[in-house]
Formats: C-alpha cells, structure tokens, sequence
C-alpha cells in the first residue's frame, strides 16, 4: 500500500476513536434528555452512519490498493470516499439544528452520491485490473 491509499487509510483508522467518542457522547444526551426524538434519531442515524461508513472506507480502500488504477484516480475515488462519509453522516447531524432539516437532507444525498461514486470507481479498479 502506498500513495493515497496509505493515506486515507491512516485517514480513516484515526477517525475511528472519534466515532467511538460520538457514542459516548450520544450516551450521554439519551440519558440526559435535552433533545427530542426526533434529534436523537438524527444523533443516532448520523453515528450509525459514520462508524459503518468508516469500516466500508477501510475495506474499499484495501481493495483499491490491489487495482492498477492510476494515482490521480485513486486520489479522485479517495476524495470521493472521504467527502461522501463526511457529507452522509454529517448531514445527519445538521438536521439536529434548527430549521436545516432541508439542508441536511440535501448533505446527506450529496453524500450518497459521492460514495456512490467511489464505490463504482472501485468496483471498475477491481473488474479492470
């Protein structure tokens, strides 16, 4: 594993201890009751969203690193990947402010499409190598 690669893996497994973090920090706000349901399944959904998204990531990018895709297209599908689990399970999070609900949905599609992306740039490194 070199490159980007490399990078966006060491990325991903520093990220982990900060979603471990969010569900400790979501503990706290279940016991503390001073959002509404509706915000603690936003809590919730956008902490799901990470740590799944962040194991997705490490498992794309183990497989990335075996493709013989150029390095500006693994860079491209490592931006991909990272922007769009940012972006998904960030925009779960901005449905917890008020009125950016439509703001949020609109963050967490883009998030999708961006995964969607990364995850199809994978999959051609993959049938193509």
């Amino acid at each position: 594993m070199h490159g980007p690669t490399q990078l966006f893996t060491v990325i991903a497994l520093v990220s982990l201890p900060t979603v471990m973090y969010g569900g400790y920090a979501l503990m706290g706000v279940l016991r503390d009751r001073k959002l509404t349901e509706h915000q603690r399944a936003m809590f919730r959904a956008g902490h799901a969203h990470a740590g799944v998204l962040l194991i997705l990531a490490l498992v794309a990018l183990q497989i990335l690193s075996r493709t013989t895709l150029s390095d500006p297209t693994l860079w491209i599908t490592c931006f991909l990947l990272l922007f769009g689990i940012l972006a998904q399970s960030g925009g779960f999070f901005l449905h917890l402010l008020p009125n950016r609900g439509k703001l949020g949905g609109r963050v967490t599609s883009t998030g999708a499409v961006l995964l969607a992306a990364g995850t199809l740039l994978t999959a051609y490194g993959v049938a193509f190598a």
